[in-house]
């Protein structure tokens, strides 16, 4: 995804990145049946509620979702950028994730989707209802989770 999603976003006809893209998506798949989380958990029910596309809404949360979960995560964070060979550690992953969305010119937050902060305790139940959210290594609470949808936004 790092070498060939920006190569098929700039070219759609180039089959060799879209072929790479097409075996990510399926190892993307495979990986589901360890559980999803708090990316999935937000961005289902501001899909619902605010008809967002989902991976798009997924794009605009990760970062805010990875800096809510480093105590957890960043071990493997640190080792899946040194694979990548992304510098930085955490933060230079982190700092790839952004690096990605802003050339692929997606939201920079949730309110410039079109969200509502009126209505964060409405999507903080119902992300709470999601059966992503079991799958989140840091737990989600109430008072965590509509944090994380403010820093979101």
């Amino acid at each position: 995804v790092n070498e060939n999603l920006p190569r098929a976003y700039a070219d759609g006809t180039d089959i060799d990145a879209r072929s790479e893209m097409l075996a990510a998506g399926a190892m993307g798949a495979v990986a589901f049946q360890k559980g999803l989380g708090a990316i999935h958990a937000l961005s289902h029910p501001v899909g619902a509620v605010f008809n967002t596309h989902h991976g798009t809404t997924n794009a605009v949360v990760m970062a805010a979702c990875l800096a809510f979960n480093r105590p957890a995560i960043e071990d493997r964070i640190e080792r899946a950028a040194a694979y990548l060979g992304i510098s930085g550690g955490f933060d230079g992953f982190v700092a790839r994730v952004n690096e990605l969305n802003e050339s692929f010119n997606m939201p920079k937050g949730l309110a410039a989707m079109g969200v509502d902060p009126v209505r964060l305790d409405e999507l903080t139940t119902m992300a709470l209802e999601d059966p992503s959210c079991g799958g989140n290594p840091v737990t989600l609470t109430r008072d965590n989770t509509r944090a994380l949808f403010e820093a979101a936004l």
